[in-house]
């Protein structure tokens, strides 16, 4: 974990702009999220993007495109409904992941909705930093176990924060 940098925005826009141009006019929205999205946050400085398209199956068709771009490709990889990529700098080091779903997916409404969250209650924003670093002190070199050890604050938050995503949404009609 690193304090937030201004370059991931500068990283994800030219990422957004890579897959923009890879899928082309198939993309429905390309969205930053994660906690590199967060001004503020420190986080793993792995940037990540939420593609959404009407159909899968035109991300399926870029795979050989994406790949190109130094992309590889992983299925669903455990949650139904999402292509997952990720991208590896020159050292093997991960600089980003993308989450591809279909337009309507509960998925984007979640991620979009977490984001916002975080964005608009600083202090929740705090307590999320927190929970990422006690479980970054416990599982320093198990990414699977650090995911594992703060999801429970994260489904909690996340109820949260689509109730609250909602009634904005609500309100803006």
């Amino acid at each position: 974990m690193v304090p937030y940098s201004g370059e991931w925005l500068v990283r994800a826009r030219r990422e957004m702009g890579l897959w923009k141009d890879a899928v082309g006019g198939e993309v429905c929205e390309v969205h930053h999220i994660g906690s590199t999205a967060v001004p503020g946050l420190a986080a793993k400085p792995i940037v990540d993007l939420m593609v959404v398209v009407a159909e899968l199956s035109v991300i399926d068709g870029a795979a050989t495109c994406l790949e190109g771009l130094g992309y590889r490709g992983w299925g669903e990889l455990g949650m139904e409904g999402r292509r997952y990529f990720t991208k590896d700098d020159v050292s093997g080091a991960r600089v980003a992941q993308v989450h591809c779903f279909r337009e309507g997916s509960p998925h984007v409404e979640r991620h979009l909705a977490f984001r916002e969250y975080l964005r608009a209650h600083e202090a929740v924003a705090g307590e999320y930093q927190g929970e990422k670093l006690r479980c970054a002190g416990l599982h320093a070199s198990d990414s699977h176990a650090y995911g594992d050890c703060k999801a429970d604050w994260i489904r909690r938050v996340e109820a949260e924060a689509l109730r609250w995503y909602r009634e904005l949404a609500a309100r803006r009609r």
